[in-house]
């Protein structure tokens, strides 16, 4: 079934494409200057890849493994698969595997590498704490991670960062031990080929959070388009956002690590948050409503 539509937020998207640019030229610059200083990071690409590799198949059974989540059957959550149901006829992808977890914070997630091998979740303090059309609003936004493919291109995003970070490790311990010595690699320093990982290291997570910020407010959009009903998801994060922020610090610490997979995290912290503020998510879906009442 083709998916409904509504008007293209070509600013959203020159924003995600644009940042995606920026995070390739820095990593084109970054293997050029490995290259110049004749640093061999062939081990170090194979690490990385097999890490990721692992997180790209496996990141749907470490997230619900994180929250606790287990899979649930149609007899056994009826309505839930209802709705998941609808919405993944509704945007045209295969419908996801649906699970529950015990936890008492309102907030939900997807994963999966592919919207053939997704799992949406919910936590049972989302479905106690929310009416139906409100938890429907909020698995509009995670039907829209499935569809835009979210975990794999922040999974393939984060590749080159995972690179800058082992050498950083590495050089630091080399160049700590070493005395600072200069290589033999291409005349350069160990403790500058140090610095610029690190510099590659902290600019890529600042444009890879910047990305997942552009990507949730792509999901806000596509969970609007598919329910028609953009202030049933606003109201659904004003309150999940109002009941996080009663939640205690010890509380939130346990669940801090899933951050980048709730549609509402346990903090904003601005630009290295995962998430845009609730301000900003808001001021886009009233936009939306405006769209559909338009003419």
């Amino acid at each position: 079934m083709a998916r409904r539509g509504l008007q293209a937020d070509w600013g959203l998207r020159f924003r995600m494409l644009f940042t995606m640019a920026l995070l390739a030229a820095l990593y084109i610059g970054f293997l050029s200057y490995l290259s110049a200083r004749g640093v061999s990071f062939g081990p170090l690409i194979a690490i990385a890849a097999v890490m990721l590799g692992l997180q790209y198949f496996f990141s749907h059974k470490l997230a619900m493994w994180g929250m606790g989540a287990k899979e649930v059957s149609p007899e056994e959550a009826p309505e839930l698969h209802a709705m998941v149901s609808k919405l993944a006829n509704e945007a045209g992808i295969p419908k996801p595997k649906v699970a529950i977890s015990k936890m008492p914070i309102p907030n939900a997630f997807a994963t999966g590498r592919s919207p053939k091998h997704a799992v949406v979740a919910v936590t049972e303090g989302l479905m106690a704490k929310l009416e139906p059309h409100e938890v429907e609003a909020v698995l509009g936004h995670e039907i829209y991670h499935v569809v835009n493919r979210d975990v794999a291109v922040m999974t393939l995003a984060s590749f080159f960062a995972m690179i800058a970070f082992f050498l950083m490790r590495m050089f630091f311990f080399t160049g700590l031990f070493g005395g600072g010595r200069r290589s033999d690699q291409g005349g350069g320093s160990i403790w500058m080929v140090y610095l610029v990982s690190m510099l590659v290291y902290v600019v890529s997570q600042v444009l890879i959070l910047a990305l997942g910020r552009y990507r949730e407010l792509a999901a806000d959009r596509g969970g609007a388009n598919l329910t028609r009903k953009p202030q049933d998801l606003a109201s659904a994060l004003v309150k999940i956002s109002r009941d996080m922020k009663q939640t205690s610090p010890a509380a939130k610490r346990q669940v801090e690590r899933m951050n980048a997979f709730f549609i509402v995290p346990t903090s904003i912290k601005e630009i290295f948050s995962t998430h845009p503020s609730l301000e900003r998510r808001l001021e886009q879906l009233e936009r939306i409503s405006q769209e559909l009442k338009a003419p």
